[in-house]
């Protein structure tokens, strides 16, 4: 892979790490904004609708526009909503900030994604989609926590800036490294939108909701798992995340060379793997040593079906895959959505948290049998 990879991640891991930012710095927005904590946690949700909605409508708007001066352009909206974010006064303007930013997610993961396919070398597209999302992964696993720790050493704002900053290096990268891409075909939006609503796409977008809310369901809950049951300190439950991030990173990338191979075998050993780990994982978070055996191999496993995941969706809509991309990113976050949400509805019922890795198993299971039923087809 040549440098434009390194382009391409470095937005990925920038876009990343502000999606979740304001998790580790609730309790400073709140109180600087006077608001209470749900309402500074609503700042992630404003952003996850502002991807869900926003992503498919930039496409559209910027269907015609050259790829690279697309990307360029989803660069400076993400550097120059992140200063909004650290310049807002008060919690309605920094909820319209995040809308603003959350505007660059999923359209940059869907273009991003269809310029790494076609600039990749012949039977490396997983591979590539791969490399693009560990940008993703780190930012989430390292990313994010080194956010948390800044600004509880300095300002909630002080992250926000720093991301921006980020963003502009990541602006430079793409304009340095990524080569002209005028000779990519032209797009039709109206072909675009019939692939997206095609059966064979709709299935795929269903396997990736589906499939990412299996990994959701455990890894949105890992931290008090961790103190909880497997009896570890915060300070160590930080190094695991951090082992987590590199078990993500191979995982990934054996993902993506596996579905280069075999597509939807992977998909579905990938989900199989992350089924069996997450109820092993049931028994074995009461004990250190077989917990952090189990998570480290959970987070390979469950990772590696992330490359698969978008290539099928893509491969599904044909020669249109533009819009398949984008909108595929919305199943990513619907299904962490709604994994989030599953595995806080094991807790909120007093069925432990022993009981919310089973819920994972059984989600990915059902993602499994979604994924032989495309098989049959």
């Amino acid at each position: 892979m040549g440098s434009w990879m390194f382009a391409l991640a470095a937005g990925a891991f920038c876009i990343g790490m502000t999606e979740f930012l304001p998790m580790g710095l609730l309790p400073d927005i709140a109180r600087d904004l006077s608001v209470s904590i749900p309402a500074a946690g609503n700042l992630v949700t404003v952003y996850a609708l502002g991807v869900v909605v926003g992503g498919p409508l930039m496409v559209a708007w910027t269907i015609r526009m050259p790829r690279k001066k697309t990307l360029l352009m989803l660069m400076a909206i993400f550097a120059l909503g992140n200063a909004l974010c650290a310049m807002a006064p008060n919690y309605q303007m920094l909820a319209v900030a995040r809308i603003f930013t959350a505007l660059s997610h999923g359209s940059f993961f869907g273009i991003g994604a269809v310029v790494a396919l076609y600039l990749a070398p012949p039977g490396q597209s997983s591979r590539a989609l791969a490399l693009m999302f560990t940008g993703l992964t780190l930012a989430n696993v390292l990313g994010v926590p080194l956010g948390t720790l800044l600004g509880q050493f300095t300002s909630w704002r002080i992250p926000f800036w720093t991301v921006s900053a980020c963003g502009l290096l990541a602006i430079f990268a793409v304009w340095r490294y990524i080569p002209d891409l005028s000779a990519m075909p032209a797009t039709n939006l109206r072909a675009e939108m019939r692939a997206v609503m095609g059966r064979d796409v709709l299935l795929a977008m269903a396997i990736t909701a589906v499939g990412f809310a299996g990994v959701f369901t455990v890894f949105t809950y890992i931290t008090p798992i961790l103190e909880d049951q497997s009896g570890l300190s915060p300070h160590m439950v930080s190094v695991v995340l951090v082992a987590m991030g590199v078990a993500a990173t191979i995982g990934l990338n054996i993902g993506g060379k596996l579905a280069d191979w075999k597509l939807l075998p992977t998909i579905t050993l990938s989900l199989v793997g992350m089924a069996i780990l997450s109820a092993t994982f049931a028994w074995s978070m009461q004990f250190t040593i077989p917990a952090l055996i189990t998570i480290f191999i959970w987070g390979i496993a469950s990772f590696a079906v992330g490359p698969g995941l978008q290539t099928n969706a893509m491969q599904r809509a044909g020669d249109s895959p533009l819009m398949a991309s984008t909108v595929n990113q919305s199943a990513f976050n619907l299904g962490n959505a709604s994994g989030a949400f599953l595995g806080g509805a094991v807790i909120h019922f007093g069925l432990g948290l022993q009981s919310v890795a089973l819920a994972g198993a059984i989600v990915a299971v059902c993602g499994c049998a979604l994924t032989l039923y495309s098989m049959r087809q």
